[in-house]
């Protein structure tokens, strides 16, 4: 069994203050994918930087204080890649891959996009480039023998079970007709040929939701968003046991806005 999470911190030195560090310490995760670490290695304390029992590979935004990805693995990695060949966004914190035995694992931040800014174009450039590198990443990885998994923050809730209050965030970045149709295209066998791990251990119920605003009692309603998603080839999903949403169990205990995601694989 190889267990997988994925959490978007929201800045990790504050996430270590709260609650964070007691989480790793605790987790039986294998591989832990973060984003939106907000910090370069040097400014994290020791004990954040390099946890013991981990190897831990940290992909800062060029811009300080912003984006930032990490993965930390259980067992050394083969080989670590930062980016995925588009020159803007080779130091933007968004994508780090790692290899595995028998594994591609990657941590993604997708750009949250405004309507009507550069926020929101920025993230259509970042799609238009990301949906043919994962098509190339799976084909060359199938090649090699190896499955991949694709675990972050999406920025995308796909359908309308994956929100809460859908009817009101038609017009909204993350709900848009165009990023929903572009999430399709990922999972649509002929085009992107990836699965959404979560959703195909949980279909046809709303969420689990993994996001929730800090504004209102957001939390305490659940009215969420399932944005942070583990994205695997099909071999991989088949091969997915269990999924759950770590959430917190009040307001007062969230170490973040997004709760860990977690799935267990029998690989």
């Amino acid at each position: 069994m190889h267990t997988v999470t994925t959490v978007n911190v929201n800045g990790l030195r504050a996430a270590a203050r709260k609650g964070y560090r007691e989480w790793l310490a605790a987790t039986e995760a294998d591989v832990v994918c973060l984003q939106e670490v907000r910090a370069e290695a040097h400014q994290l304390p020791d004990e954040v930087r390099e946890p013991d029992g981990w190897h831990c590979v940290y992909a800062p935004a060029a811009a300080k204080g912003r984006a930032g990805v990490a993965l930390l693995t259980r067992r050394e990695p083969e080989a670590v890649r930062t980016g995925f060949g588009v020159a803007e966004f080779t130091e933007s914190g968004r994508y780090v891959e790692a290899d595995l035995p028998g594994l591609t694992v990657a941590s993604l931040y997708l750009p949250s996009g405004e309507v009507g800014t550069e926020r929101q174009a920025e993230k259509e450039r970042f799609m238009a480039a990301f949906l043919p590198y994962l098509r190339e990443l799976r084909v060359r990885s199938a090649a090699a023998g190896r499955e991949v998994l694709v675990c972050g923050d999406w920025n995308i809730a796909h359908q309308e079970a994956d929100l809460k209050n859908w009817r009101n965030n038609r017009r909204s970045a993350g709900f848009l007709p165009e990023e929903r149709a572009w999430l399709t295209r990922v999972f649509d066998a002929k085009d992107g040929g990836y699965a959404d791990v979560v959703r195909e251990l949980h279909p046809d119920v709303p969420g689990p939701y993994s996001w929730w605003s800090y504004r209102g009692r957001a939390f305490d309603n659940d009215a969420g968003w399932r944005i942070d998603l583990q994205v695997g080839t099909p071999g991989l999903a088949m091969r997915a046991v269990k999924a759950e949403v770590e959430r917190a169990p009040s307001h007062a205990e969230r170490w973040s806005d997004h709760a860990p995601v977690t799935v267990v694989f029998d690989f």
